[in-house]
């Protein structure tokens, strides 16, 4: 999903928050190992927040760590014949819709349920919802980040695994912009020790190893402070962001920050023990890979997100997740982008 930011799981951030495509790559690969610590946050967070629950889910007794509060059903949505009579012929002869993912990056795309082997996240949702309407099956495969937009056409129809647009992708891809990711705050619930983004300088805030939220965002604010003459930032740095979040659950540090679709889901994965501080900045478009020599595709799933964000199930899809903050309203084929 981008930019360089850190995953619920403990993986360094994806979208515009990633620096590059290399670097962005890199990111990925840890965050990975996140994903892996997944259900351990949400234990330790709902110990240190009085919380008991024998499933250690951080919802409910029926929901599994790492589960939406409220699970989407891709049967709710119905086939649009216009739009699936649309569906290239290459495609609707197979009836499928294969997907490459790399399903290392909650709440975007995971693997989780109770075999910790099915495909999750909003983008997976996303994935069906896009299937159903057209009136097709969905197989998400699950992909080295790497080697998904290499094999875009040969090997995979679509490509949902929490692309920042950039400029440099456009010339090999074609992307259909679906959400809009950024930089955030959190603090502890109720935030008691009165933490404003507006005055970090002498606090002490939680930033997960490798980020862009730690450089350039909290060093040039470290140094602006220093500057000023004022007390620095006490940056603790963590490899994992599961690590960051326990921290600031548990009052060690005053806030956090990291990238906004982490943000909005360790609120929910922490059943609100850290709630959001100040609004979303440095947004960058996150979207679907398409081949480059298929536009007529591009414009289809254009359509398809449209019709989804028009009929209420991409807001569905969202909430389930905690991350309405990052829905947009007009999905666009190869917008224009800074970078």
């Amino acid at each position: 999903m981008s930019k360089s930011t850190i995953t619920p799981t403990g993986q360094p951030a994806h979208m515009e928050q990633r620096k590059e495509l290399a670097p962005r790559n890199t990111a990925r690969r840890r965050a990975g190992a996140l994903i892996k610590g997944a259900t351990l946050l949400t234990t330790c967070v709902l110990a240190l927040s009085a919380c008991t629950n024998a499933s250690g889910s951080a919802q409910n007794g029926s929901t599994q760590a790492g589960s939406p509060a409220v699970s989407f059903d891709p049967a709710s949505v119905k086939a649009d014949e216009t739009l699936a009579s649309q569906v290239p012929a290459a495609i609707k002869s197979k009836g499928t819709l294969v997907i490459g993912s790399d399903t290392t990056y909650a709440p975007a795309e995971f693997l989780g349920g109770a075999d910790n082997r099915t495909p999750m996240g909003y983008g997976v949702d996303l994935a069906k919802a896009i299937g159903a309407t057209l009136d097709l099956k969905v197989d998400i495969q699950t992909a080295e980040f790497t080697g998904i937009l290499p094999a875009l056409g040969p090997k995979y129809d679509l490509g949902i695994s929490s692309f920042s647009i950039t400029n440099e992708r456009l010339k090999a891809v074609n992307f259909v912009s679906y959400l809009s990711a950024g930089t955030t705050w959190a603090v502890q619930k109720g935030n008691p020790k009165k933490f404003s983004p507006d005055d970090v300088c002498g606090k002490s805030v939680g930033v997960q190893t490798g980020t862009t939220q730690e450089d350039p965002d909290l060093k040039t604010r470290n140094d602006d402070c220093i500057k000023a003459g004022k007390q620095p930032i006490n940056v603790v740095t963590l490899k994992n962001q599961t690590d960051v979040t326990t921290r600031l659950v548990n009052g060690s540090i005053d806030a956090m920050i990291a990238e906004s679709t982490l943000i909005g889901y360790a609120v929910q994965q922490t059943n609100g023990a850290v709630e959001k501080a100040g609004e979303v900045y440095n947004t960058s478009p996150v979207g679907i890979a398409v081949p480059k020599n298929d536009p007529a595709l591009a414009e289809l799933v254009q359509k398809t997100v449209a019709k989804l964000i028009a009929d209420g199930t991409y807001k569905t899809i969202l909430d389930s997740w905690n991350n309405a903050d990052g829905a947009i309203t007009n999905p666009e084929v190869n917008p224009t982008v800074k970078s």
